[in-house]
């Protein structure tokens, strides 16, 4: 059985920037909420090894092509997209 993570200091800034991502029509995507995935600012699971459970990807589906920008620090006000969260002081 693999090694839980506390579930402490979470969620995690991924990075301090935004990431402009291209999305499709009719595609479903799933921001990682957790800081931890290392297909950022996408999910890749990471957040079923912490304790308890308590993160979950966020999907998202878009109904036409466009570059959105998606937040990376996880401290947004309206996820998955960057508010600016990342430029205030913690």
């Amino acid at each position: 059985m693999e090694e839980l993570i506390p579930n402490e200091g979470f969620p995690v800034v991924a990075k301090a920037e935004p990431c402009c991502v291209k999305v499709e029509a009719g595609k479903t995507y799933a921001w990682c909420t957790c800081g931890l995935s290392e297909k950022q600012p996408f999910c890749d699971g990471k957040h079923k090894k912490i304790e308890g459970n308590p993160y979950a990807s966020l999907k998202v589906t878009f109904e036409e092509e466009k570059e959105v920008w998606l937040c990376q620090c996880k401290q947004s006000k309206n996820p998955p997209f960057c508010d600016g969260s990342h430029n205030q002081p913690q």
